[in-house]
């Protein structure tokens, strides 16, 4: 193919979401508390939480929201430390700072996992909660994690933003920790432009969410909790208003029947490329976890042998001359996913050595599932070209 594959658009809504839409405009009906039962967003949460195999469900403005409710509800301390990878999008400390907690980061591999190492050792520093960033899809060792959670007693929450779909041990990521939070934003696995959603099984936590969620008065008994976890918080906790509307529901949900045939060939996609990828010398995508099954709509790989930040500069901008862009993370002055650039955080950058040498290396490409097998060519035959033309390593590739 002459032009490069266009990997920023999604996919089309499905059809069906188009009748509930033009229903919901038809009668201006787009809060979600208005009908007494089965608004659009109601039906969501019982149909994510099923498919998920929660008992509850909370859709929300957004993941972030998500997160800053699930810090609310656990009714964290002012100032309460929140482990959190130091690979991660600036929005998950950002929810962290809304809540009042302080983050505290942990090392992260050049596989993008966080360290075991350097956890326990932030944990033996002190720590009150524990928010797990699934960031990019790249599952760490939940095994490991959820050990020193029950060993130093303290809540997980887990940020699946990226991780829809994704399994550990065959359970959903985001049913292992105590809470888990999605997103519904145009390059996650299901597009609603923006929303969120977080799940749990303690009831007690989804109704202090659900209240400060926006439930003012008495439409949390719109909700199917237990009565009682409503009472004993209402007008006890302050009303955020980060609710979802009817619309963002109408389009949301025909698209969780998708899931299953998105995660299936966005994982085919990932792979293929993967494989093609390793056989550089200069390009190296980490291998998953034994445990993990993952649902990829992006890949990250390494530059091998890197020396200067010139080179990958030279290698970003070679892919990107032939139409493949290419995010090396730490490149930027300003990327949302360096946390040298979250300057909002109380105190002094942290010295996170391992975390920084991967950033300054790692590259993203969207690889989204509807991507025909053409097009996958075309981006690794852009990728290895791209690295040859800069490390002179014509031979590399097939060796």
């Amino acid at each position: 193919m002459s032009n490069a594959p266009n990997v920023y658009d999604a996919e089309p809504i499905p059809a069906a979401a188009r009748a509930e839409i033009e229903r919901l405009l038809n009668s201006g009906d787009l809060f979600r508390y208005t009908a007494p039962e089965n608004a659009p967003v109601a039906l969501l949460e019982r149909e994510f939480a099923e498919m998920m195999g929660a008992k509850y469900a909370l859709c929300v403005a957004s993941c972030s929201a998500a997160l800053f409710l699930s810090l609310k509800a656990l009714d964290l301390p002012r100032g309460a430390r929140v482990l959190i990878p130091a690979f991660t999008f600036g929005a998950v400390p950002s929810a962290i700072v809304h809540a009042d907690c302080q983050p505290v980061l942990v090392e992260v591999g050049d596989n993008y996992r966080i360290d075991i190492n350097d956890f326990r050792a932030k944990l033996n520093q002190g720590a009150d909660a524990i928010l797990i960033s699934h960031m990019r899809g790249h599952t760490s060792d939940m095994d490991a994690i959820m050990a020193l959670a029950a060993e130093y007693d303290l809540p997980v929450v887990e940020d699946a933003a990226h991780s829809l779909g994704t399994t550990w041990h065959g359970r959903n990521i985001g049913t292992i920790g105590k809470i888990g939070c999605f997103s519904f934003q145009s390059y996650k696995l299901i597009n609603a432009g923006e929303g969120g959603v977080m799940i749990t099984d303690d009831p007690d936590l989804i109704a202090r969410a659900i209240i400060m969620s926006g439930a003012y008065e008495h439409n949390w008994k719109k909700h199917p909790v237990l009565q009682d976890h409503f009472a004993r918080w209402q007008n006890k906790l302050p009303l955020y208003n980060t609710r979802m509307q009817n619309l963002s529901a109408a389009v949301i949900r025909p698209q969780l029947a998708e899931v299953p045939r998105r995660v299936r060939d966005g994982r085919a996609n990932h792979d293929y490329v993967a494989e093609r990828l390793n056989r550089s010398a200069w390009l190296a995508v980490p291998d998953k976890l034994d445990a993990e099954e993952r649902a990829p709509d992006s890949i990250q790989f390494n530059l091998v042998g890197l020396n200067s930040e010139d080179s990958a500069r030279a290698f970003q901008d070679a892919a990107n001359a032939r139409g493949i862009s290419v995010q090396i993370f730490g490149l930027s002055t300003d990327n949302a996913r360096a946390y040298w650039n979250w300057e909002f955080i109380d105190g002094p950058v942290p010295d996170l050595p391992q975390t920084k040498a991967m950033l300054m290396r790692a590259c993203d490409v969207r690889l989204p599932a509807r991507l025909t097998r053409e097009d996958l060519d075309y981006i690794v035959d852009a990728l290895v070209g791209a690295a040859e033309q800069v490390f002179d390593a014509p031979r590399a590739f097939g060796t």
